[in-house]
């Protein structure tokens, strides 16, 4: 069952942003998001939140400036995913504009698991850096760390994940998240600390007249970055962010951007000149995920790397092939996945555990948040890892922040969880194969005790009817060229239509005809196969359909009720 509710608009907010010129349409989505002045909306890099107000970023400056005028070789150490991988990317790109000897490695998911992990402090130091900086990772590294140290590298962590109780013994700390920090944006992604300190390093060798008789380098470069890794690892969209993005896609829209991105957007058959937030999420994320998942991400971090269009569009096109291979392994598991849950009974369970042995450990994510979106269950999903250990990743709902409830259990069962961490909607966690069965009880119990029945509905929030006049592509545009995301959700409306023709396509999806105030509109309800009633109330996105060259209005029926 889905409960729809209609966001509030509060008048005021409204009005006031009319008036400060802000479309009437606009300004009723912004006002129901919270912005309450149109200075929230300003897009000027001049409104970013300034670096100086990050814990440890001028002691992360000073170290990383001493290592490029010294010839340092720094070190950075990545992560699988999206923002680790645009994060690393990134760190390349700023600390060899800034005449840094820098070079990367990123763990192997399979055999190195998670962060700076003693193992992986023990390669890296076969390549000889004197300092190590990672980005996305290390605030969990306590061991990894103190590891690096013994081997002589000295080390900067640059994270944006809740800390545990003990921090690293790094030589300096940048995550806004980490305990006194004043920074007031917690929402930063990996990629987005990383720029800041960018922007710190530049400052400091600034200040040491590094750049006298040449041109300082123009980080503003980087932001196509920024904007890629925050959009795909969820980070919620506050002002900060929200700027970050908006000035990376529009580097992208007038095609400033690296070739690796340029080469993504190709691939998916999407222009760069209309990218959308949702474009990063949907379509080019996923592309540089899939070699993470199954693959190694180095593969995505070259293309992120490519100076030139040839090689670039060679790397898109295997990370293309990659995330082909992923959705059909995917595909399979979720097909094995509902076989385990009518089973389970999932509407008299607060939580979901689920494990298959021939689950593949990179698709693990993708499948648990599949199965939360479906059932409104906070979900994990285990696969073997090494030999008797498994590895499970988990999406939640909004009424349970996932770490914590993991805190929880470890509290509740000293020695069950060999590692865990992660953020409120999203953690992971190891564990022995014979201690599953009372992880997923425990967890249960948890999720019973943290969550009120009414929380286990979804929820849906609407943007209430859309007027007539904005049924048409000038509306669609518009809401495209706006930076929408996690926390800032992009705009769902809901009215009641008829339904006068509906089609089965590919057995899965309905193409639908749906009246609206006697005018007819193109509309599209995915994976849903069963015939709708003459008259729904239909909850949509408004969008385009683009086919050679045209473009007509067509509507995303995202879900249904009776009138």
């Amino acid at each position: 069952m889905t409960r729809l509710i209609r966001r509030p608009v509060p008048l005021r907010a409204r009005l006031s942003l009319e008036q400060a010129g802000i479309h009437p349409l606009l300004a009723r989505l912004f006002a129901a998001r919270g912005v309450i002045d149109a200075q929230e909306l300003d897009a000027h890099p001049s409104s970013l939140l300034p670096p100086c107000l990050l814990k440890g970023v001028d002691h992360a400056a000073h170290r990383l400036a001493d290592a490029i005028e010294r010839g340092e070789k720094i070190l950075i150490i990545g992560d699988y995913d999206c923002d680790g991988a645009t994060a690393t990317a990134l760190g390349v790109r700023a600390l060899h504009a800034l005449g840094a000897n820098v070079d990367y490695l990123v763990p192997d998911r399979f055999r190195l698991g998670y962060g700076l992990s003693p193992e992986l402090a023990r390669l890296a130091s076969e390549r000889h850096p004197t300092l190590i900086v990672t980005v996305d990772n290390g605030i969990a590294s306590v061991e990894g760390v103190a590891e690096a140290k013994r081997l002589g590298m000295a080390v900067i962590v640059t994270d944006h994940h809740l800390p545990t109780h003990e921090l690293p013994p790094a030589d300096a700390i940048v995550n806004p998240n980490q305990p006194g920090c004043p920074f007031p944006s917690k929402a930063l992604a990996g990629v987005g600390v990383m720029f800041y300190v960018a922007l710190a390093v530049r400052a400091e060798l600034r200040r040491r007249a590094r750049f006298q008789g040449r041109r300082e380098p123009n980080f503003a470069s980087l932001l196509d970055l920024v904007a890629l890794g925050t959009i795909a690892d969820l980070v919620p969209l506050d002002r900060n962010n929200r700027l970050l993005v908006s000035q990376g896609l529009a580097r992208i829209r007038r095609r400033q951007s690296t070739p690796g991105i340029l080469a993504l957007f190709a691939l998916a058959g999407r222009p760069p000149e209309r990218a959308t937030s949702q474009d990063l999420g949907f379509l080019i994320g996923p592309r540089l995920n899939a070699a993470g998942r199954l693959a190694e991400m180095t593969l995505g971090i070259e293309c992120l790397l490519a100076q030139d269009m040839p090689k670039a569009l060679a790397l898109a096109q295997k990370l293309d092939a990659i995330n082909r291979d992923r959705r059909e392994l995917e595909a399979d598991m979720r097909l094995e996945a509902e076989r385990l849950i009518d089973r389970l009974a999932p509407n008299d369970r607060a939580s979901l555990v689920l494990y298959d042995p021939s689950w593949h450990p990179g698709v693990i994510g993708i499948l648990a948040g599949r199965i939360k979106d479906r059932y409104h269950r906070p979900t994990f999903v285990f696969a073997p890892a090494e030999e008797g250990l498994l590895r499970g990743s988990g999406r939640s709902i909004p009424s349970l922040h996932l770490r914590d409830a993991l805190d929880l259990v470890a509290k509740r069962c000293p020695g069950l969880l060999l590692r865990f961490g992660g953020h409120a909607q999203a953690a992971g966690l190891s564990l022995r194969l014979e201690d599953l069965a009372l992880f997923e009880e425990v967890f249960e119990d948890i999720a019973r005790q943290l969550l009120a029945p009414e929380e286990l509905t979804r929820t849906v929030h609407t943007d209430d009817a859309l007027e007539d006049a904005y049924y048409n592509l000038t509306t669609v545009r518009m809401l495209e060229e706006t930076v929408w995301g996690q926390g800032f959700p992009p705009p769902l409306f809901d009215d009641v239509f008829e339904v006068v023709e509906q089609k089965l396509l590919k057995e899965k999806h309905l193409k639908l005809v749906l009246k609206h105030n006697g005018v007819n509109y193109s509309a599209i309800r995915f994976n849903w196969s069963e015939p709708l009633p003459p008259r729904i109330r239909a909850v949509f996105r408004l969008g385009a359909d683009d086919w050679q060259g045209m473009s007509a209005l067509a509507l995303t029926v995202e879900h249904h009720a009776m009138p």
